[in-house]
């Protein structure tokens, strides 16, 4: 095992796909043998959904001490027992807060350093805001617990893509998009791509606002007023390789997505959308900008095939490997095999 590596993983939502996914990454392969596992959970509810679910349980060990870990164990860490009924597929309030609740013993593990980094399933936001109602999802509530400037990057073999505008709605977006705040996530996409995924020299396109990147105006002022402005100051006094603002509706092609090393978008959907299409499957969400490592897979809880252990675990395995490959990046770690990946 690889010096004790400690990799930590909260629960999401107990009545969604993320024990399925969790059980089925480390089921087929020999992951556990690279690096602890540890997922923070309470245990009766845990069992009570892989039993009326049929999976086997025989990979797991309880525990209520990190003390406790046992290598080539799924180590399940419990602080705190519920009087919860399970039902599988149903969007609760408290199992969402169980979800949140698995959420802050993690980050408090991984403050203190007990874990070196953290794999998050899927939870229910809107059932969480029930109960906390600042809460806005994983990337902002770990930029508040943790140092430094959270930057959502979505990462796969086809792309790895970060946004200038995250959580916020549509009409908002062209406030919020300015020469400056472009300038500082383009500096976080270049320096993670260096730090994280150990790209010397880091390429990287950014994506116009408008329709055809404006269209010389006609579509809209802000790819020539505030992007293009941007990109010059990268390039001039910063040194970096930075290229655009490119159209995003003919951006995405097979030559563009080999020539770059990293895409900016502007907003949300206008990223999400082609990597979702492109990499649903196999693509991870990597919280850079942080001083620590997380990551997920990209799809939700998907209450509505929960009952039916269907659920593909590949993004949430390539989750747990991207966070390791990460840790290998900035510390040196062991590569995985072939095999592992």
């Amino acid at each position: 095992m690889s010096s004790n590596i400690r990799i930590g993983i909260s629960i999401g939502d107990i009545h969604g796909i993320g024990l399925e996914i969790i059980l089925k990454t480390f089921n087929k392969n020999d992951l556990l043998k690279k690096f602890s596992t540890v997922v923070f959970g309470p245990h009766q509810q845990c069992f009570e959904y892989l039993t009326e679910k049929n999976i086997d349980k025989s990979l797991i060990k309880k525990i209520f001490s990190l003390d406790e870990i046992e290598e080539n164990k799924l180590n399940l860490l419990e602080n705190k027992n519920y009087n919860h009924k399970v039902h599988l597929g149903i969007p609760s309030k408290a199992s969402a807060l169980i979800s949140y609740e698995s959420l802050l013993h993690a980050t408090s593990e991984l403050k203190s350093k007990k874990i070196n980094a953290l794999v998050t399933a899927p939870i229910d936001k809107y059932q969480i805001r029930k109960s906390v109602s600042d809460f806005i999802g994983h990337t902002e509530f770990l930029e508040q617990n943790f140092e430094g400037e959270s930057l959502m990057i979505m990462t796969s073999d086809v792309m790895k893509i970060a946004f200038v505008t995250g959580h916020i709605p549509l009409n908002k977006v062209s406030q919020e998009v300015s020469t400056e705040k472009i300038i500082e996530k383009t500096k976080q996409l270049n320096y993670s791509l260096k730090k994280d995924f150990s790209i010397q020299s880091p390429k990287i396109a950014v994506l116009g606002l408008n329709p055809h990147a404006g269209e010389n105006g006609m579509l809209g002022i802000e790819d020539s007023t505030i992007i293009e402005p941007a990109i010059k100051k990268l390039n001039k006094e910063f040194l970096l390789d930075i290229v655009g603002p490119f159209p995003a509706d003919s951006f995405f092609t097979k030559d563009n997505l080999n020539r770059y090393d990293g895409i900016l978008a502007m907003y949300h959907d206008q990223g999400l959308i082609p990597f979702k299409t492109l990499s649903f499957s196999k693509g991870v969400n990597f919280t850079g900008g942080l001083n620590i490592i997380r990551t997920s897979p990209v799809h939700g809880v998907a209450y509505d095939i929960v009952k039916e252990n269907t659920a593909n675990e590949e993004s949430f395995k390539q989750a747990i490997i991207t966070s390791y490959k990460i840790m290998q990046s900035r510390f040196g770690i062991k590569k995985l095999s072939s095999k592992e990946n």
